[in-house]
């Protein structure tokens, strides 16, 4: 197993604007938000209420999630009206193309005030990096279960999201192997391996330069799972069918 490449807070500006990725640890994580550990470990509940995924093409029962929308402006935030999640399928082969509508996020937990920090926080650094008048922010809580034997937190394969930066913060795993994090470069050589295993590590990605996925997980013991929150940010308004409108 690698290890995660952590990088030192004081350059997870420079890191993240010229090399297009940056990786932290969980001290650094709670840093770059001003929370503590003990405060993002009261998130973690939720995640044991998740839905199934209705939308997965590949028959796997073994992915649960929700969906919430929000619109960060400086240190504002505002929730959007829940919305469809939607890709083309120019970014995700598997399931773009299509409407995709997740359960919302638990009420208490969309608009807690340490949560509605964390986006704001790394909409912040964002902001410094490329400005923007708004950051349209989607949020998606996700378990991949390990019941039926194999798990797949990316079963598109390797892909970009098609939105300008994306975080994926490790929140849990608990009994599983695997899950190997790969990046690679899309107009270049660097390609990197390791595997997030503290909760509140993070990866943060320019999704134009880099491509990433995530190895299958298998259970080491009963119940094996992974959790997940990743967050898009995307300067022109959220992705929407080619009939809609961008807000």
């Amino acid at each position: 197993m690698l290890l995660p490449p952590f990088t030192p807070i004081e350059q997870a500006h420079s890191f993240l604007g010229e090399r297009g990725y940056v990786v932290l640890s969980p001290d650094n994580l709670a840093k770059q938000v001003s929370l503590s550990l003990d405060q993002l470990n009261t998130f973690k509940s939720y995640w044991n209420h998740l839905p199934r995924d209705p939308y997965l093409k590949d028959g796997g029962r073994y992915r649960y999630r929700r969906h919430a929308s929000y619109i960060v402006r400086d240190s504002s935030l505002e929730m959007a009206p829940h919305r469809a999640h939607w890709q083309s399928l120019d970014y995700n082969a598997l399931h773009g193309g299509i409407e995709r509508w997740f359960e919302p996020l638990q009420p208490e937990l969309a608009q807690n005030q340490h949560w509605q920090q964390l986006i704001i926080k790394i909409a912040q650094l964002l902001f410094t990096i490329a400005p923007s008048p708004a950051w349209f922010v989607e949020v998606h809580p996700f378990r991949i279960d390990t019941s039926d034997g194999i798990g797949r937190p990316t079963p598109e394969g390797a892909h970009r999201d098609g939105v300008d930066f994306v975080a994926v913060i490790l929140v849990d795993r608990v009994g599983v192997k695997g899950g190997e994090t790969r990046i690679f470069e899309s107009q270049g050589s660097i390609g990197l391996r390791f595997t997030l295993q503290d909760s509140w590590s993070a990866l943060l990605l320019n999704d134009a330069k880099m491509i990433h996925e995530t190895t299958p997980i298998q259970p080491t013991a009963a119940h094996g799972y992974r959790d997940t929150l990743v967050i898009t940010f995307r300067r022109n308004g959220f992705q929407e069918p080619p009939h809609g409108q961008d807000q």
